[in-house]
């Protein structure tokens, strides 16, 4: 029995990933059989409730992959974080830590940040975003494969990603990181932007994303008919103390 218990842990808790006691049982690991792995170090503490096999030194992706494999609801690695996955960190500020930006219709789990890793972990709610069943649409996700053999990390795919990025100007991106981001999206598909924008909740940041687009002019730009898409009434303040754009109706930094 001891024997079949560490088979399937073996199984479940592959090399560089985690798992909860909760999600654990789930898959039929019994508690009897946990508290054995625990004290023959079998399973190693990572936090109350959490654990990992063979080694301490968890990877940011490691954890995000676990933890897309555990919750019911989906979890994308999205915004700034998609966008460096995508291969646009060029645009991206550089730090000694990284801070990985995740996106859920539900609360991420407080254990997340008793983890002790160097990198962190930044939760950001998509109800007024972006509806569930587009969060569940795999139309809009990437897969990075971190490491071979094991779960693959989603992420937004560029399309996705920068309106994740607009949502939050001016209070976590600034409009000039903003316009630089926009400047390095020259291939972005008319297709997906089109049912993106359509199905986007976020007004700021569809006049945002159109303001921005428009001062590049890529050829995908023209393939979008703005009237199409749902971008509210009246006079959005964004930009504080800034110009009022008067085909947007959005307030713009003066400099820009």
């Amino acid at each position: 029995m001891v024997t079949e218990a560490r088979q399937a842990l073996k199984e479940l808790l592959p090399y560089g990933v985690l798992a909860t006691k909760k999600w654990l049982a789930s898959q039929g690991i019994s508690t009897h059989a946990l508290d054995n792995a625990v004290k023959s170090e079998t399973l190693l503490p990572m936090a109350s409730g959490v654990y990992t096999q063979y080694t301490r030194n968890i990877r940011w992706e490691g954890v995000v992959a676990s933890l897309q494999r555990m919750q019911d609801m989906p979890v994308h690695v999205g915004g700034l974080s998609a966008l460096e996955l995508a291969g646009f960190a060029q645009y991206l500020s550089l730090s000694s830590h990284r801070c990985v930006r995740l996106y859920s219709p539900a609360k991420l789990p407080g254990w997340l940040g008793r983890l002790g890793l160097s990198d962190t972990f930044k939760w950001h709610g998509t109800k007024t975003l972006w509806p569930k069943m587009l969060m569940l649409n795999d139309k809009y996700v990437k897969e990075h494969q971190w490491e071979e053999g094991l779960p693959s990390v989603l992420f937004s795919c560029p399309e996705k990603a920068i309106l994740e990025v607009l949502a939050g100007v001016p209070g976590s991106v600034s409009f000039e990181h903003a316009d630089e981001l926009m400047q390095g999206l020259v291939n972005l598909s008319p297709r997906k932007l089109d049912a993106l924008l359509d199905a986007c909740r976020n007004i700021k940041a569809k006049r945002l994303f159109f303001w921005l687009a428009q001062r590049q002019n890529y050829p995908w730009f023209k393939k979008l008919d703005r009237s199409k898409y749902d971008l509210g009434s009246g006079k959005r303040v964004i930009a504080k103390g800034g110009k009022l754009d008067k085909e947007y109706l959005i307030t713009v930094p003066s400099s820009m």
